[in-house]
């Protein structure tokens, strides 16, 4: 699996909002956690203990080996199973994801793919249960998904009792339409906050906006 930069992004803007929440040292849970991406750009900014599950065989062996090799392997746990059959009580103080995108769509016809891509093991409203039972009545959740997809989403989840607590629209550049979302969710409903990203601007230049968010982690920033 490649490095996404919109994963990227989603991984720095939860990571900023962490940071400035009262949670001091939160347990996160990062479904579908993929290489591990996400889990390891917030292990390096928030003193967080942080549980990965990923259903994918090679992909949960990778994320293990990163895990291993990174400065924070005492802070992150590798689990391989479905999310929907894990158990015990709500035990997370945040939840990120970044779901398969498309629950209904043409599909690559490549199976590993298709699961990272599409809804074909996990739908929205399956995750969105798995997210009730697990997070903390207090808790809230990071969910990054193409921006059409993200309204069918927010619907889902009202009717789950969450509620958009941030919003950023991401575009590919100043002169294009949102093609990404990433929003935080929780069970109060209250103001929202919306922001807007572009990656590049007009010369086709990483935009001070997005080197700001991402020089933590992008070397040559």
């Amino acid at each position: 699996m490649k490095v996404c930069t919109d994963a990227c992004i989603q991984g720095a803007y939860t990571a900023r909002y962490l940071n400035g929440s009262d949670i001091t040292a939160p347990a996160i849970l990062d479904i579908g956690a993929g290489t591990g991406l996400l889990s390891l750009m917030l292990a390096q900014q928030v003193p967080a203990v942080i549980t990965a599950v990923e259903l994918d065989t090679a992909a949960a062996g990778q994320a293990a080996a990163n895990f291993s090799s990174s400065p924070w392997a005492d802070r992150l746990l590798l689990t391989e199973q479905d999310v929907r059959k894990m158990d015990g009580p709500a035990a997370y103080d945040f939840i990120i994801t970044n779901p398969p995108f498309y629950e209904s769509a043409l599909k690559s016809g490549h199976a590993q793919k298709d699961q990272a891509m599409h809804a074909t093991s996990l739908g929205y409203r399956e995750l969105l249960q798995a997210i009730d039972r697990l997070l903390l009545p207090q808790g809230e959740f990071s969910v990054l998904l193409p921006a059409v997809q993200f309204k069918e989403f927010e619907q889902l989840a009202a009717g789950a009792g969450f509620h958009p607590a941030r919003v950023l629209q991401v575009r590919q550049s100043v002169n294009h339409g949102y093609f990404r979302t990433v929003g935080i969710f929780n069970r109060t409903a209250g103001a929202l906050q919306t922001g807007e990203l572009a990656i590049y601007n007009e010369n086709n230049v990483y935009t001070s906006a997005f080197a700001d968010l991402l020089q933590p982690y992008y070397l040559y920033l």
